[in-house]
């Protein structure tokens, strides 16, 4: 049962099963004549695959579209503007609107992305409704008090909030110390769980106040002798340790955030920092999650046919390959099991599942080198390289290895395309 400790459940919550921008004329897509070997609008059977594209280092570096990506688009979009099949953006990103994330897309892209066509990391904490009414400190940078309304959340608090409160809390910037103590504060209700949205722009000044937070059973202006355990809940997204953006080398990612608050809480306390919900890939429930979309994308054009088979394409090889591999272990495991399909802590229920397999096509153009050492060394010697998942996902070297390596995102699309004996 060692592959159940990666479907999203947090070590300890075992339970948990873990898109308008019109199309530019410019962009060569919606309205467009196909070129040569580029899709037709002759008839064609309803399509039974999908596509979960990651967006960074797939189709875009930083805040510019890579040119592979509109190839593929070629190929994907019709000359109505319409996808020739279900296709669901599915992005560790979390520091901007979903609305406003589609409006991006289609702009970069040349069509229309709805955005119901979009999973930000934390998109599946819609589903752990037992927390939205409680009072939570959200923590990451850009829109997180409208991103957590817009999950649900109905009472949250920012870490500069807790800050403005509590001055004397955030201690390591100089210049922003108190001049005075000033006067202990007994009006400010009591934090009732932690939501980690995405990396914050000051590190320390989050990690001492989450961790503030925790040791005080979420009254930071009080303090308590002994420290509560089982801590206060946490919910956290996006667990990627690196991203490429336009620098040579891949950047810090909220993976490496949630290593220091781990590790942090770990040294102070000496127990184990817990998640109630662990969620963006690899996580087994943001791929039920996406699924799902993809399932009510297919009803809504009117394919009848059910989608059967679902291909990732990342540039990740421990988000995007790892979380393929593992959803498509986990649909063989029910499949073969007759085991129950499951949701967030019971809370959320997939409908039943036409999906037989999930493929990860690993692309590199992003965070993947081809002359990367983890490209060029043996298969045996796999174990011996550093792994960059998140802890609470045991490493299984089995899992990362891609069924297809291809250069680009259109090149993907045209081996999927292939085996699929669709026309190009």
């Amino acid at each position: 049962m060692a592959v159940l400790r990666g479907l999203g459940a947090a070590r300890a919550a075992p339970g948990l099963w873990r898109r308008a921008a019109r199309a530019r004329a410019s962009a060569g897509l919606g309205g467009r004549r196909p070129g040569r070997g580029h899709a037709v609008d002759a008839a064609q059977s309803p399509p039974t695959f999908g596509f979960l594209l990651d967006i960074d280092g797939v189709l875009v570096r930083g805040h510019r579209v890579i040119p592979a990506a509109l190839e593929a688009f070629r190929r994907l979009v019709n000359s109505r503007g319409q996808l020739r099949v279900p296709v669901v953006f599915v992005t560790n990103a979390g520091n901007i609107l979903q609305h406003s994330k589609a409006q991006e897309l289609s702009a970069l892209l040349g069509f229309e992305v709805e955005p119901d066509q979009v999973i930000l990391s934390h998109s599946p904490m819609k589903l752990f409704s037992q927390y939205h009414s409680k009072r939570m400190l959200v923590s990451g940078q850009g829109p997180v008090v409208e991103n957590a309304r817009v999950l649900g959340f109905e009472n949250v608090v920012t870490v500069d909030e807790l800050r403005m409160a509590f001055p004397v809390l955030d201690m390591v910037d100089l210049q922003r110390r108190p001049k005075s103590t000033p006067l202990p504060r007994n009006d400010f209700p009591a934090i009732e769980g932690v939501l980690l949205l995405g990396e914050p722009v000051r590190w320390e000044t989050s990690l001492q106040l989450i961790i503030d937070v925790l040791l005080s059973n979420g009254n930071p202006g009080t303090g308590l002798a002994t420290a509560p355990y089982p801590h206060l809940p946490v919910l956290a997204s996006n667990m990627d340790l690196l991203w490429m953006a336009e620098a040579k080398m891949p950047r810090f990612g909220h993976g490496t955030f949630l290593l220091c608050l781990e590790t942090i809480y770990r040294k102070v306390t000496g127990k184990e920092l817990r998640y109630e919900g662990l969620m963006g890939k690899p996580s087994v429930l943001t791929y039920q999650y996406a699924e799902d979309l993809i399932r009510q994308q297919a009803e809504r054009r009117g394919w009848v046919a059910p989608i059967q088979k679902l291909y990732a394409i990342g540039d990740n090889p421990m988000s995007d390959v790892y979380g393929a591999n593992l959803f498509h272990k986990y649909l063989q495991m029910v499949k073969r099991d007759g085991a129950e399909e499951r949701g967030a802590g019971g809370l959320w229920k997939p409908r039943p599942s036409a999906t037989q397999s999930c493929a990860s096509i690993l692309v590199c153009t992003g965070v993947y080198s081809p002359k990367g050492p983890e490209a060029t060394r043996p298969a045996q010697d796999a174990e011996e390289a550093p792994f960059h998942g998140h802890r609470d996902f045991s490493f299984s070297p089995g899992l990362m290895e891609a069924s297809h390596i291809v250069n680009d995102v259109n090149e993907a699309i045209q081996l999927v395309f292939h085996k699929e004996g669709w026309a190009l």
